[in-house]
């Protein structure tokens, strides 16, 4: 794994550090994947159809969240209601979320991909040059781990095999300010976002899709 340079591993402290000040409510609290099953009705219209694409603020396949670590969930749902994360949608969501609520959430999302199976086992494919450089230019290995599917911190995501325009949206909106509906307010990754060019983000994106991992749409039967 690549070595962390200092001013990258200052930024994942002082990031760290505003995870546990401003979450840690949230997080303190013990989610309990049985008591979510009713609350997961809010989730299943988009996270519980394969391919199902989000039409606004941009078009794109929802995320996988299904066998993402709680603690992510729980950050991501924490950033959407405090208004870190710019989405209407989703802050509409998250505004009607208590911290039991989502702790319950997160807990159940982290467990449900692991009842689903695997699709085959492929080799991941190297990297091209080109997308080795950028890999490297954004020391994305030294976060979100091997593979880009064993996060440093539960609060930072598994990017492998997550649909290739979602993360293209998602790490264009590291780039955006002053807009209502788009952007995300996080150090550590709007500095390494601006480094990039939007082609270039899409060919990480692109990349990153086509890696092995933990995540999965779960059909929406199966969470009857």
């Amino acid at each position: 794994m690549k070595t962390l340079s200092l001013p990258i591993r200052s930024l994942v402290t002082a990031s760290l550090i505003a995870i546990a000040g401003g979450q840690a409510l949230a997080q303190d609290v013990v989610g309990n994947p049985a008591n979510a099953h009713q609350k997961v009705a809010m989730c299943i219209g988009c996270h519980g159809i394969p391919g199902y694409q989000a039409s606004f603020p941009e078009v794109h396949k929802v995320p996988m969240i299904s066998g993402q670590s709680a603690k992510y969930i729980a950050a991501a749902l924490t950033g959407y209601r405090q208004g870190d994360r710019k989405h209407p949608t989703m802050r509409g969501v998250a505004a009607s979320l208590t911290d039991q609520d989502i702790a319950d959430l997160a807990a159940f999302y982290e467990a449900n991909g692991k009842g689903v199976p695997a699709p085959a086992a492929k080799a991941p494919a190297a990297p091209s040059p080109e997308v080795q450089a950028l890999l490297t230019k954004g020391a994305c290995l030294s976060c979100h781990g091997e593979g880009l599917n064993k996060p440093i911190d539960g609060s930072y995501p598994k990017l492998a095999g997550q649909h290739a325009d979602y993360l293209f949206v998602s790490l264009k909106s590291y780039q955006i300010e002053r807009n209502a509906n788009v952007g995300r307010g996080n150090a550590v990754m709007g500095t390494q976002a601006r480094m990039f060019t939007h082609a270039e983000l899409k060919q990480l994106a692109a990349y990153i899709a086509t890696l092995p991992g933990d995540l999965r749409t779960v059909p929406q039967s199966r969470f009857r």
